[in-house]
C-alpha cells in the first residue's frame, strides 16, 4: 500500500500522483470500492463523534474536511465522467481542494449532510460505471493539469482517492484522541 502520510503532487507529478491512488485500490473492483465508501464514512464518523470535526494540527484536514472533500471530489468526478462519455476529448479542469474546504465547508457543516451527499453521487456514478461498455469506459478526457485521462482510469482512481482520504481521516481522528 502507497504511502498513508502524504500523495505526489497531481500537477507537478500526475503519472506519481495517478500510480499512489491506484495502489490504494489494488486490485479490488473499483465499483465496490466505491459503493461500501458512504458506510464506511458514516462508521468512522460515528465512532469518532465530536472530535471528527477538530483539526489534528492547524495546516491539517479534520476528518469531517476530510469528508467533504471526498463530497467535493466526488461531485467534480461525476461532471467529469459524463463530459468524457459524452463528449470527444473534452478539457477536464483542475480544482484547488484547499480552496473548496476552506470555503465550501465548514467545522459546524452537518455530517449527515455530507454523507447524504456522497452516498448519492457514488450510487449515481457506480450505476453509471456499470452500465457502460469497454469503449465507454477507453474514452478520454484532457485534464488541464495531468493530460489524458480514460474514464476507467479516473473512476479507479477515485476509489483509491475514497481509501486515501479515510485513512488521512483516521489519522486526523487519532491525533485527536490522543491528546
Amino acid at each position: 500500500m502507497p504511502s498513508a502520510d502524504a500523495s505526489p503532487d497531481p500537477v507537478a507529478d500526475p503519472g506519481g500522483y495517478q500510480q499512489h491512488l491506484l495502489g490504494w485500490l489494488g486490485d479490488d473492483d473499483p465499483a465496490e470500492v466505491q459503493a461500501g465508501s458512504p458506510d464506511a464514512w458514516r462508521a468512522l464518523l460515528e465512532a469518532a463523534g465530536p472530535v471528527a470535526a477538530i483539526r489534528p494540527a492547524p495546516a491539517e484536514w479534520s476528518a469531517l474536511e476530510c469528508l467533504a472533500h471526498a463530497v467535493d471530489a466526488e461531485i467534480v468526478m461525476s461532471g467529469r465522467y459524463r463530459w468524457i462519455v459524452a463528449h470527444d476529448e473534452p478539457p477536464l479542469i483542475g480544482y484547488d481542494q484547499d480552496l473548496w474546504v476552506d470555503r465550501l465547508h465548514g467545522v459546524t457543516e452537518d455530517p449527515g449532510e455530507l454523507l447524504a451527499v456522497l452516498a448519492t453521487m457514488k450510487d449515481a456514478n457506480v450505476a453509471l460505471w456499470r452500465r457502460s461498455t469497454e469503449a465507454d469506459r477507453a474514452r478520454v478526457g484532457m485534464h488541464t493539469e495531468r493530460g489524458p485521462e480514460s474514464y476507467d482510469l479516473a473512476f479507479r482512481m477515485i476509489a483509491g482517492h475514497d481509501r486515501f482520504h479515510m485513512a488521512q481521516a483516521r489519522r486526523a481522528v487519532d491525533a485527536v484522541d490522543s491528546d
